[in-house]
């Protein structure tokens, strides 16, 4: 072996050896397991990850709890629901492009009726956009 084989080896070693000494975490754990075995983790873990699972199941109450507790941003999964209940009920979005079309092309009648409708529309959006905020746990008056 010639003599930049041998430093070579020696810095690589070292740089492995000083990035384990900082690293934060362990590294991960993998394991094979039959489709059976998934199947019925996957079943019995129900909306929480496998990973989550898998730790509760290994270590009970003694578990170390993550600092992020998954990776879905929905709070309130009614709200959510109602949300998307009202736009999959609604011809909303529908009606606005026929508004924007009708005011593009100068057709749209300025009527106190035309002017109620625009308002109830508006009003229907803030209150989807209020539950859809909620839902994502953040604060109604937010901005966009």
């Amino acid at each position: 072996m010639s003599t930049l084989d041998h430093n070579f080896n020696e810095i690589a070693a070292r740089a492995e050896k000083s990035e384990a000494e900082t690293s934060k975490y362990p590294p991960p754990f993998s394991i094979r397991l039959t489709f059976e075995e998934r199947a019925r983790l996957d079943t019995d873990r129900g909306r929480a990850s496998l990973a989550a699972h898998i730790r509760e199941r290994l270590f009970g109450d003694d578990a170390t709890p993550r600092k992020k507790p998954g990776n879905s941003p929905i709070k309130d999964a009614e709200a959510l629901g109602r949300v998307l209940g009202a736009l999959g009920g609604s011809r909303l979005s529908s009606n606005l492009n026929q508004l924007a079309k009708a005011v593009n092309t100068g057709s749209l009648p300025v009527t106190p009726e035309t002017e109620a409708d625009l308002v109830a529309a508006c009003e229907e959006v803030k209150a989807l956009r209020i539950d859809l905020l909620r839902a994502l746990g953040k604060s109604p008056g937010a901005s966009p």
